[in-house]
């Protein structure tokens, strides 16, 4: 039962979403159905009462029962993105977990950065201790040896995870990818986090996860309509804004201009087309160029 702990803590806040309010005769007729009854008609009070509490503290959800119709409902957060993706997350893997049978019908994408490093990076930001490092970025031929950064906070991007810190050596704010970091160890010495960085303020002009000194442009993208439907659903940035002309959308955002949206940009083909600003029409129209003379005539 221990391992399936988590999974049903999972279970109840997903099911208690989707109602939005459940009774109590409500939500066990669902655990008996689920994979976690054994047998069990009902969830027992007092096992439905810890729940409700580790429930909280994990998730800082909270199970709240109305006493006028006995209906319980959440309460959750305005907006707390690791809950949101801590629940996502858990509740896709215990779907998958009782899916052994579909294994080879379902394909998944590997997270290769989170298996070494990730729980080391938390610890050390938790702390705020010192971490030192090899880093052999893709782009070097020999790693950088003694890397020593003051870690800030982490992020997921593209399926590879990031530490966001201080190198202290340049005395500048750096991000490393994780899958390309060796060698790591956690220092006895401690910082204080700069009061004034944080994940949102820090990548809020940036497409991705790499951050420049250059102004924030305002962009401006003529788009397929098909494409264009893809945007909706996925938005680029979250500055995106959309008018919808005949066949086209016009797609504007204000945004650094980095070098992993150019690569996003060319990523599109011949559906994505920059109108705006200059610069960058130019950096896609370079990069065009480049590729189009490894192929010759």
């Amino acid at each position: 039962m221990a391992k399936d702990t988590l999974s049903r803590y999972v279970w109840i806040v997903d099911t208690i979403r989707r109602y939005g309010r459940i009774s109590r005769r409500e939500l066990n007729e669902c655990w008996a159905r689920s994979r976690f009854a054994n047998g069990e008609t009902e969830i027992p009070r007092r096992t439905f009462f810890n729940y409700r509490i580790a429930i909280e503290d994990i998730f800082s959800v909270s199970i709240e029962c109305d006493p006028s119709t006995y209906e319980y409902y959440l309460v959750e957060p305005e907006r707390h993105d690791i809950t949101e993706w801590l629940l996502n997350s858990s509740a896709t893997s215990g779907v998958l977990q009782g899916s052994h049978d579909m294994a080879s019908r379902i394909m998944l994408e590997d997270v290769p950065s989170a298996r070494e490093h990730l729980a080391s990076m938390i610890e050390a930001i938790r702390q705020n201790k010192v971490v030192t490092f090899d880093y052999h970025p893709y782009s070097r031929s020999q790693p950088t040896r003694g890397v020593s950064i003051e870690p800030y906070f982490l992020r997921i991007h593209r399926q590879l995870w990031y530490v966001t810190g201080r190198n202290i050596s340049e005395n500048k704010i750096k991000t490393y990818s994780l899958d390309r970091i060796q060698n790591l160890t956690l220092q006895p010495t401690t910082f204080t986090p700069p009061e004034d960085v944080d994940p949102k303020h820090y990548f809020h002009d940036s497409f991705g996860i790499m951050v420049n000194q250059s102004e924030p442009k305002d962009v401006r993208l003529r788009v397929e309509s098909r494409i264009a439907k893809y945007l909706r659903a996925l938005p680029l940035h979250h500055s995106q804004q959309e008018m919808v002309g005949d066949g086209y959308s016009i797609v504007t955002l204000r945004l650094r201009i980095t070098t992993d949206f150019v690569k996003e940009l060319l990523s599109w083909g011949p559906a994505i087309t920059v109108e705006a600003p200059a610069e960058l029409r130019a950096m896609v129209v370079e990069q065009l160029k480049g590729a189009l003379k490894n192929y010759g005539q």
